[in-house]
């Protein structure tokens, strides 16, 4: 699973423009007689086309909702295009975030069999592992179980089992096979193309100028079309901040980079998605400064991706050599056998970081009909499906499946919507 292999994932999404004619019907008009700002009417209109927008945009059209995902750019070119994967349980501790994972899970494989799994989604299991007091991972693990997670203790003898190339210096650990991985750009583009077979549409290159209530609705403005709803959902990522700006609003979203390394296609070394216990402090954080742990997992072509690195430096793109070293010493420490592995190629991504570190899922308290789906940092795909049908639900007024107060944007903002 070379994380370029499935970049766009060979799909072309390609959609008529449709105008709203003086009768009020919905008309299809070719690029070269559109107008220079057209307008198109919906239900629903979602912000972002990463793994988060696709996941609204699967819900909302199970909802009966008809629905246009806008991006900027193409299909996963966010956080998705620069993510491992993980839908995990493991890293959380018990309270919304884990009540929510946990759900989460589930749907992924619901989902999975609603749209075929073509993107590599698997229960391959978790390990966190404890190089010196193995006690705070107890714990954690001892709490995690009391609302559902799978946490099973394993000593040395049954962590060589299940990691045979683990070092032997390693002693205990903490296997939870709910942990599971897919190739999020193909999974975003995979949901897509259904939620296309199922009448919704896709528009790509359509950055958002202004978002304005209207008499009946929601007004979203780009270069060259105004799009009209009655809902809006804010799925940008690390750029929901600017879309809630654009909007007249405001939410506390912020970059934080992280980068991944991966290995030439080697022998399988590496089973499961095992990891430091100190992860687990690392994502919950709020410090700006650089923060590492170990994280290795292997994937079905072969290559191993290591992490996980954290900062916040804006949207600075360039290298960090000592970040890269610092990563490649830690992973080689916790599998020797990686010293000799060549590596493919290095990127970095943006996880949308939230100042409390819970995702930012309903409706804007300033704005009417403005929705956001944001703030999800590093567990965005794993939290993906649920967050796609809570706000689904919200916007229909269906009972929603779970508290989702934790997750009001009220909580960053001091007004509400009469």
């Amino acid at each position: 699973m070379s994380h370029k292999s499935g970049e766009q994932a060979g799909v072309t999404f390609s959609l008529p423009q449709v105008e709203i004619g003086p009768s009020g019907r919905l008309s299809c008009m070719t690029q070269d007689s559109a107008s220079a700002q057209r307008e198109v009417g919906s239900d629903l209109i979602i912000i972002g086309a990463g793994i988060v927008g696709a996941m609204c945009a699967h819900y909302a059209i199970n909802s009966g909702l008809r629905t246009i995902v806008i991006d900027r750019n193409a299909v996963a070119s966010g956080t998705t295009g620069a993510g491992e994967g993980n839908i995990m349980v493991s890293d959380k501790t018990p309270g919304p975030e884990l009540d929510l994972a946990l759900i989460s899970r589930e749907l992924w494989f619901e989902v999975g069999a609603r749209v075929g799994d073509t993107f590599e989604l698997v229960a391959k299991g978790g390990i966190s592992v404890a190089r010196n007091n193995p006690q705070p991972l107890r714990g954690l693990a001892q709490s995690q179980t009391l609302v559902g997670v799978d946490a099973r203790e394993v000593d040395a003898n049954a962590l060589s089992k299940l990691e045979p190339f683990i070092s032997p210096e390693i002693k205990y650990g903490v296997h939870y096979p709910q942990d599971a991985q897919c190739q999020p750009m193909l999974a975003a583009a995979r949901i897509l193309q259904d939620f296309q077979r199922r009448g919704g549409q896709l528009r790509s290159h359509q950055e958002v100028i202004s978002i304005e209530e209207t008499s009946d609705g929601v007004a979203v403005k780009t270069v060259d079309t105004v799009f009209r709803a009655s809902h809006v959902i804010n799925a940008a990522g690390t750029w929901a901040g600017e879309i809630a700006k654009r909007a007249g609003s405001d939410l506390p979203i912020m970059p934080r980079r992280g980068f991944i390394l991966v290995t030439a296609p080697l022998p399988p070394y590496v089973f499961h998605k095992v990891y430091d216990s100190d992860y687990v402090d690392n994502v919950a954080s709020s410090d700006a400064d650089l923060q590492t742990s170990t994280v290795i997992e292997g994937t079905k072509s072969g290559t191993i991706l290591i992490g996980a690195s954290r900062e916040r430096v804006g949207y600075d793109k360039s290298m960090s050599v000592p970040v890269i070293k610092k990563l490649a010493r830690q992973a080689t420490s916790l599998f020797p056998v990686l010293r000799d592995a060549q590596l493919l190629r290095v990127y970095n991504g943006f996880r949308p970081y939230s100042p409390d570190h819970l995702p930012v899922i309903g409706p804007d308290s300033r704005i009417k009909g403005l929705y956001h789906c944001a703030g999800h940092e590093g567990a965005g795909i794993g939290l993906s499906a649920a967050s796609g049908k809570l706000i689904s639900e919200m916007i229909t007024g269906v009972k929603t499946f779970v508290d989702a107060t934790p997750f009001s944007p009220a909580r960053f903002q001091n007004l509400l919507v009469s």
